[in-house]
């Protein structure tokens, strides 16, 4: 699944750069703060139902359907509350032209989410690793047939909200033909009023992670020219889309780590270090990559002011990553009222970095927030995995597989500047160098491999 969720970050990174590079920087910061304003008002649809879905789904695989149901029929009645708060958003910044598609583009986005976590909860994640391929093909010819014709924003707003139109029909689909569920409507208020208040905790981090994630994009926007904004939301893309990798991981693991929890609690703690270490493996190498290759990438695919950006937000990409195990942790052993502590301070700290930062640095003051918002995030996780499951060891788990980062770094220094075809050298040259180096220190043991084995063969 994880080699899965890297070829498909690459066709989401391949759409990211038609579409900023058909946009000038200033309509790009317009577009992409648009979507950052649906993702935030887009919690008053979710309510915390998400998480709880999965996490209830792979316990009782027998009342799916069920579930489902109310959960899109609540969803629906939702919608009408996120219409009013959406439209007031962007009559203050200035958007008011983009609320319908934008309107269109959050509740598509919202059910697209929950049909695809049914996958999740059941485990068929064939069809899921499918589905992004596919929906990203569709976005990706949308966004050429764009740049052929010259569209502006509005355009791409509609390509977007298109994909997900697809990707609700696709998973109906798969859904009915693999008899998991039928899609309908079904509304229980005695089950949805258990969930509301079983969900609140789970609401209310996702207020606070979409707001942490998302809020450096409007003030931005408010604080400097906009195109500002678009240089640093091409930076914050392949930081973003990387980042649908350990996500992508994290909603593999998170119904394992649930089942752990109710039937192996004693073993709960390693198998969460070992999705740490799993988690750095990967995307420390992919985070010194970008770091090294920043001028070419900027140079080849995004715009050059974006370079320092890029570079300040590879860092972030790296702790980002390991973070998503104290997440899965925390919501899978039912502590998720911990966690949203954890993704409130970060919150907090987002905003008062920003604030102080962007006035100061510009738009390098938002990557350099980024960075060490994620580091809040990570140290608040960690102290809650400790109190509520154990202690992670993470810098004795972690120095092998940095190391060998830091040789392959250290290999791509004299070739960081190499561009066009000449970019598959350090590529390969740099997934060699960690695969060997890593190999050597034992950054991954076939004991690990075999417990990876045995984990999903319980979740199953």
């Amino acid at each position: 699944m994880g080699s899965r969720a890297l070829r498909n970050t690459v066709l989401v990174l391949a759409t990211v750069i038609a579409t900023l590079k058909q946009l000038l920087p200033a309509p790009y910061g317009t577009f992409i703060t648009l979507v950052n304003y649906t993702a935030i008002v887009s919690v008053v649809l979710d309510l915390g139902f998400n998480v709880l879905y999965v996490r209830e789904g792979a316990r009782h695989p027998a009342e799916i359907q069920r579930y489902l149901r109310n959960v899109m029929s609540l969803r629906l009645v939702m919608a009408l509350g996120s219409l009013v708060i959406l439209a007031v958003a962007l009559a203050i910044a200035g958007l008011s032209s983009l609320l319908v598609p934008g309107f269109v583009l959050m509740v598509l986005t919202s059910y697209s989410t929950l049909l695809r976590n049914t996958l999740y909860a059941v485990q068929r994640l064939g069809y899921e690793a499918a589905a992004v391929v596919l929906e990203s093909t569709v976005l990706l010819a949308l966004v050429l047939i764009g740049i052929k014709i010259g569209a502006g924003v509005t355009y791409f707003v509609w390509a977007y909200a298109a994909q997900y139109a697809f990707s609700c029909a696709y998973f109906a689909v798969v859904l009915y033909w693999r008899k998991i569920a039928t899609i309908g409507w079904k509304f229980e208020p005695a089950l949805l009023r258990e969930w509301f208040f079983q969900g609140l905790p789970f609401a209310l981090t996702f207020v606070l992670t979409i707001l942490y994630f998302k809020v450096d994009q409007p003030i931005l926007y408010a604080l400097r020219p906009h195109a500002e904004a678009g240089w640093y939301a091409a930076a914050y893309k392949p930081f973003e889309a990387l980042l649908f990798i350990p996500m992508t991981l994290l909603s593999v693991v998170f119904p394992v780590l649930s089942v752990y929890f109710r039937e192996r609690p004693k073993e709960l703690t390693d198998a969460v270090s070992r999705f740490f270490k799993a988690l750095l493996v990967v995307g420390w190498p992919i985070a010194v990559g970008l770091f090294m290759l920043a001028h070419p990438l900027t140079t080849m695919f995004l715009y050059p002011q974006s370079e320092p950006a890029l570079r300040i937000l590879a860092i972030a990409l790296a702790i980002g990553f390991v973070n998503n195990a104290f997440i899965g942790a925390l919501s899978a052993s039912d502590n998720q009222k911990s966690f949203t502590w954890a993704a409130g301070w970060s919150l907090v700290a987002n905003v008062f970095l920003n604030l102080l930062l962007i006035p100061l640095f510009h738009y390098l003051g938002a990557a350099v927030a980024t960075v060490l918002t994620e580091v809040v995030l990570g140290i608040a996780g960690w102290v809650l995995t400790r109190r509520h499951i154990g202690s992670v060891p993470v810098l004795q788990m972690s120095w092998r597989p940095i190391l060998a980062g830091l040789v392959m770094g250290a290999v791509l220094f004299p070739l960081r500047n190499l561009d066009g075809v000449q970019l598959v050298i350090p590529i390969a040259v740099g997934a060699a160098v960690y695969a060997g180096a890593a190999l050597l220190l034992r950054a991954i043991t076939s004991d690990e491999i075999a417990f990876a084995r045995r984990a999903l063969a319980l979740a199953r």
